[in-house]
């Protein structure tokens, strides 16, 4: 259709222009015989054919170009995008709209995508709108619910409730994170207390740095005592975390001085006086607050000075005898009979000006309202009453005044005289008779205590004296009642009635007691506004009592009445959401959540659970449905095949239903079809100890297509990543608990289970919560316990526990379900399980657990039927050469029986055998008076407590049986030796340590008459000489020194002259060293040294060279502890910890994989220069091929990847890192196992292979 269009346009040009119209045409023959034509053209024929030459022009290049379009090998040309489409950033659930151009002949056909999906705007009618034209496309993306801007603000690792003391610096911070985070859009951090805006000043500093805020108080006071807010303002949305700071007193500088006054700030400030007030502390000392000390300094200097000479009651007071003009500081001091208090914080500093010239200086300019009432008044007009007369301050020996100014007064001004009269009376007195006063505000003083007073003002000016206002009236204060409730467990909140009569009232001051001890502290430092306080640091369990007195300025009031007792107990809450929401099994129309319980159950058993479930189509997810009405377990039903859910859940309890969790990832909801079994839940640890736990979990809900044959238990280290997992157990067990032993103290550990079958391992379960591998203080394990009659129990005591605390006791991890095996008494934090007829059918594991407390639980493990032994039967000698033979039980009742069995015969108690039973201890014993010949034999002791037998045997046959009667023999020959003279200490030799080095041969007798003869014979003196240089050396010996060598470091120490016979060792960290190529020891001239070649951080520690002459060891330490090793020696070896060649780690101890996956196993290495990298197997090197891939990138990263591992695989390898500084090895087992059912694959033999047999 084009080219006809085209073609035809041509055609209709080609014969306009064909036209001869407007031109004429002649000959003319010239001489030389040519013809010469000559044409006659007019204005407008000249004009159109110019116009006619331009139009064939460019008809000839559109004909041109149509004719290249008839060729469209030459026309032909892929799309190309002009305008891409740019990304949007965009509010959630907000439509967008997306633009591109696009060129191409022919013309291009566009598709959109979607995640590398077309989208089918038949399939969302409504969602998108696609539009092209003109080679313009654009993708309206729309959403029928609207978009909402609004931020999502968490608080994460927040403040908690703060206890600080006077003088402290204390910090408040939080973690903020905000979602969407839009650069160059940043949040507005604000800070309050009691719901006033802080600024920053010297006391409060405020730090953000874009993610976490923080406030300090630089210096804290009482008056920083409140409820702090942090506020996070994003445009006009916003979100606060709140939390209460108390400040302690500061220790007085006097024992039993009160604590300092607090909140001193002026109420009043005239040009000759400034009125001061503050709160009273809370904290006598222990005896009444007598009064208080103003001082004041003026601004500029360091120099205070007392205002009062005596303490004054009232917290109000009037300093006078100031200058005018100047500006001034105060704080207050209390004072008690014991001594003085720390001052008050500072108050602002306050100018002494008369409040007229204060309002002049702030504002020169008159008000229309000042004119006016300057052009209204008429001079020579006496001037009215003063209006709207009161007090604004009153105490016991002062009031202020304040007023308006009359509506009428004389032009220059009117000045004011006040009066007072006693209450009751019309005696009025003129209280400033010499100057009147030019502001409508006064203080009067000089009132006497206890009485009423009445005031009035009179206005005057040049015409005379006014007409007094109406006269005052007086005031009174009054406290009020307290109720307790419940908060948490180490709270209260405390709530009053104020008194309706209650003036000028500061705050409340509220005080806790247990109940029954009669002494009080108080729960605030800072008076509190309102009738409503949360009292915390209160003991759990605890009966408490409070009482609440009100602060004005007059004073403290009477204390109300005590409340009622109250336990300190968490009040029933609502509990947190679930967390860790999984699937444990699918089918067409149902699923099987498991989650795991909430952290915060609110104080009461949690009911059941509340399940919600939404659809989520193409990302999209719709609107939340219930899946139960009542509280359920698991499984939700009447779901869609092939549909795609999210879940949230909700705990209920007696409370109410709790806060839900956040919605879980997308779960497809499908038939389950693999053959492994699904994920093992509720995982749970319990009886957890320093270096042991026991984890429970339940089987999974998805067996697969096999039965559950066994469990693997998989541990790492918290901060360790997911490389680190190891398994527990080599083999599976089929238990659903295990008791995890090896864990390091004070670390914190992860565990998860994986189930296996037929089929191979499935999917590991979700991990627990980190647990630290800690015994806490006071626990306590089940005890056995066997009364006079025989019976076997089970005892176990806990001191932790609440009022709803209850002991659960199962056998192998379960409910105790025949309990008529077993009776159970509880009584306070004690409860005991005994057996009525013990058999073998109770034999097991008996576990006791505490609910509402912090895991207490423990375990008992009952073998067999047998009475529980301390010790086994073992034999000693006595003094005289006797043989002792003994046990000891647990504990033995009054009717416990023993027989003594010698090779299967029982012995009885005679003349050879002496035998003893003690019940209250369990001792058992048999005493021989000598071993002969024909004792040699099996011993043993068999007890019988009620139904309870138990056994030990003690097997002295052999070398074993001679050895105790050899040393029996010669004990008993020592015995009847020492019963005459003897020698307590053989005949030896000493070297003193004079000048001479003298050698003193000595011997010690025992039982012997004061004289007696003895004869010395001289024989072998050339040992002694020997042994006496050998003690002369070692005494002479200098303390070991280090020295570097070209090898490594040299430990060494001197001697006078060295002899063969001085026994020399070197111990490292109170143990041996074993000498290698590396470490040797020798002797060179007179130095003794111990050499350490390639020194390595193990290297480190204590080192201890024994020196031993025959008689006494002599040491010698040197110290190479700490990080600065060897740090005074400048050798050459000082790169030993820095350049020699490492491994940084990365490689395991053990790794287990199944027959034919691939292993990979990566490592970090360093050294300069670069290190040599050689791997071994089985301590052989190790040669790269196509199955055994080795690499080494960069000299940091070594690599080593196996590729269908077989069981030949299976060995000891490592991996060995060298250069010129030094070598270092690394060891790890791989263990390659084939899964149940399947035949081990052997390698065909070679042709070249021969039987062996």
């Amino acid at each position: 259709e084009e080219r006809i269009k085209e073609s035809a346009a041509y055609i209709a040009r080609r014969n306009l222009f064909a036209t001869g119209e407007g031109i004429s045409a002649t000959r003319v023959a010239t001489s030389s015989s040519t013809e010469e034509q000559h044409e006659k053209k007019s204005r407008k024929v000249a004009i159109r054919e110019s116009a006619e030459r331009l139009a064939l022009r460019k008809t000839l290049e559109e004909t041109e170009e149509f004719h290249r379009k008839l060729n469209e090998d030459k026309l032909l040309h892929a799309p190309e995008f002009v305008i891409k489409p740019r990304s949007h950033t965009v509010w959630e659930k907000q439509n967008v709209k997306l633009h591109c151009t696009v060129t191409g002949w022919p013309e291009p056909r566009l598709t959109w995508y979607k995640n590398h999906v077309p989208i089918n705007v038949h399939t969302h009618p409504g969602k998108y709108i696609i539009e092209s034209r003109y080679g313009m496309h654009s993708l309206e993306i729309n959403n029928p619910h609207g978009y909402a801007s609004k931020f999502e603000i968490h608080f994460v690792d927040q403040f908690e409730v703060s206890f600080g003391r006077e003088g402290e610096t204390m910090s408040l911070g939080c973690t903020v994170i905000i979602h969407p985070d839009i650069k160059r859009f940043h949040p507005e951090i604000q800070w309050y207390k009691n719901g006033v805006l802080i600024t920053p000043s010297k006391w409060v500093q405020m730090h953000w740095s874009g993610e976490r805020a923080t406030l300090t108080l630089a210096h804290a006071n009482k008056e920083d005592e409140g409820l702090y807010t942090l506020r996070v303002v994003m445009g006009d949305y916003y979100e606060q975390y709140s939390a209460y700071v108390f400040v302690r007193d500061a220790d007085a500088e006097m024992p039993g001085a009160p604590a300092s006054p607090l909140d001193v700030e002026c109420l009043d400030a005239n040009k000759d006086y400034v009125i001061i007030s503050w709160k009273q502390p809370a904290v006598d000392g222990g005896s009444p607050v007598l009064g208080y000390f103003i001082d004041k300094c003026e601004v500029g200097t360091t120099h205070w000075s007392q205002c009062n000479e005596t303490p004054v009651k009232f917290a109000r007071f009037p300093v006078t005898g100031l200058i005018e003009g100047r500006s001034y500081i105060f704080r207050v001091r209390a004072v008690n009979k014991a001594g003085i208090s720390i001052p008050s914080r500072v108050s602002e500093p306050v100018a002494a000006l008369d409040p007229a010239d204060r309002a002049r200086l702030r504002s020169k300019s008159f008000s229309i309202y000042s004119l006016r009432q300057l052009f209204s008044t008429r001079e020579g007009v006496v001037p009215g009453p003063p209006s709207d007369l009161h007090v604004i301050e009153a105490t016991k020996n002062y009031v202020v005044l304040s007023w308006k100014p009359p509506g009428e007064r004389g032009h220059e001004g009117v000045m004011y005289f006040v009066e007072k009269c006693i209450a009751g009376t019309e005696n009025w007195q003129r209280v400033n008779t010499e100057i009147p006063v030019k502001s409508p505000r006064f203080a009067v003083f000089d009132l006497a205590e206890g009485k009423s007073y009445r005031f009035r003002v009179r206005c005057c000016n040049s015409a005379g004296i006014g007409e007094p206002s109406e006269a005052t009236e007086a005031t009174v204060v009054a406290p009020g009642r307290i109720i307790p409730t419940r908060n948490t467990d180490t709270s209260v909140v405390v709530t009053w009635t104020e008194s309706k009569d209650a003036k000028e009232l500061v705050g409340y001051y509220v005080e806790a007691s247990i109940a029954g001890s009669g002494h009080w502290e108080p729960s605030n430092n800072n008076p509190v506004k309102g009738t409503r306080f949360i009292c915390h640091g209160l003991h759990t369990g605890e009966n408490y009592i409070f009482r609440v007195r009100a602060v004005n300025a007059a004073g403290l009031s009477e204390y109300s009445q005590e409340s009622e007792a109250i336990e300190v107990k968490a009040a029933i809450a609502a509990p947190s959401p679930p967390y860790d929401i999984t699937v444990l099994e699918s089918v067409r129309d149902s699923m099987v959540l498991g989650w795991k319980q909430p952290k915060i159950i609110g104080g009461a058993e949690i009911t059941g659970y509340y399940v919600n479930y939404r659809e989520v189509i193409d990302g999209v997810p719709g609107k939340w449905n219930e899946a139960n009405i009542k509280p359920v377990s698991e499984r939700i039903h009447n779901l869609k095949e092939n549909m795609v859910y999210q879940f949230q859940v909700a705990a209920a309890n007696l409370a109410g239903v709790g806060t839900p969790s956040p919605p879980t990832r997308s779960f497809k909801c499908e038939e389950w079809t693999i053959a492994v079994p699904g994920p093992p839940h509720d995982l749970l640890c319990t009886e957890v100890r320093k270096d042991s736990l026991v984890l429970l979990w339940k089987p999974p809900v998805y067996i697969g297509r096999n039965p559950v044959t066994g469990y693997y238990v998989d541990v790492k280290e918290t901060e360790a990543t997911d490389e680190h997992w190891r398994s527990v157990n080599e083999k599976p067990i089929a238990n659903k608990f295990l008791k995890v032993s090896g864990l390091k103290e004070g670390v914190s550990y992860l565990f998860r289970v994986r189930a296996t079958n037929q089929a191979g391992v499935g999917k590991p379960s979700d991990t627990t919560d980190p647990v630290i591998a800690e015994t806490r203080p006071g626990t306590k394990e089940v005890e056995v316990d066997v009364d006079d009659n025989g019976v076997i129990s089970l005892n176990f005591e806990c001191d932790q526990m609440s009022l709803d605390s209850k002991f659960v006791w199962s056998k192998n991890y379960e409910p105790i379900e025949d309990e008529f095996r077993l009776a159970f008494d509880t009584k306070g934090g004690k409860s005991k399980a005994a057996f009525k007829d013990l058999g073998e059918d109770d034999l097991g594991i008996y576990s006791c657990a505490v609910t509402e407390t912090d895991g207490v639980s423990s375990s008992y493990t009952i073998d067999e039927e047998a009475v529980p032994l301390k010790s086994e039967l073992a034999a000693e000698l006595l003094e005289k050469g006797q043989v002792r033979f003994w046990l000891q039980a647990e504990k033995l009742s009054g009717n416990a029986k023993v027989n003594f069995v010698f090779n299967d015969k029982e012995v009885a108690n005679g003349e050879k055998y002496k035998m003893k039973v003690d019940h209250n201890t369990g001792l058992v014993e048999m005493i021989m008076d000598k071993l002969e010949a024909n004792d040699e034999g099996t011993y043993t002791f068999q007890l019988q407590d009620g139904k309870a037998t138990n056994q030990s045997s003690l097997v002295l046959i052999g070398d074993v049986f001679k050895k105790l009667q050899n040393e029996a023999d010669f004990q008993r020959q020592e015995w009847f030796r020492k019963q005459g003279p003897h020698f307590v200490e053989y005949l030896g030799w000493e070297v003193t340590a004079d000048f001479f080095n003298t050698v003193q041969i000595v011997c010690k007798v025992g039982k012997s008459a004061k004289r007696f003869p003895f004869s010395f014979l001289q024989r072998r003196l050339d040992t002694v000489r020997i042994c006496a240089v050998l003690s002369t050396n070692s005494l002479s010996a200098t303390e070991l020194k280090i020295q570097s060598t070209a090898e490594g470091i040299r430990l060494f120490s001197f001697v006078n002259y060295y002899l063969e016979d001085l026994r020399v060792s070197w111990l490292h960290n109170d143990a041996k060293i074993k000498y290698t190529d590396r470490v040797k020891t020798g002797v060179t001239g007179e130095q003794i040294w111990l050499q350490i070649n390639e020194p390595t951080p193990q290297d480190k520690g204590k080192y201890l060279m024994e020196l031993f002459d025959g008689k006494t060891t002599h040491t010698r330490k040197l110290d190479l502890s700490g990080q600065v090793i060897f740090a005074d020696i400048k050798g050459n070896f000082t790169h030993v910890f820095s350049d020699r060649a490492r491994i940084l780690g990365g490689l395991p101890d053990v790794v287990t994989i199944q027959e034919g996956k691939a292993l990979n196993l990566t490592c970090n290495v360093w050294g300069d220069p670069v290190p040599e990298v050689t791997w071994l197997k089985n301590e052989k090197p190790l040669i790269a091929d196509a199955h055994c891939i080795l690499k080494y990138e960069s000299g940091k990263s070594a690599s080593f990847t196996m590729t269908g591992v077989n069981t030949i695989d299976s060995g000891r390898y490592g991996i060995l890192v060298k250069n010129k500084y030094g070598t270092e090895t690394s060891d790890f087992t791989v263990s390659v196992f084939i899964p149940e059912g399947e035949e081990v694959s052997q390698p065909e033999p070679s042709k070249g292979d021969k039987k062996k047999v």
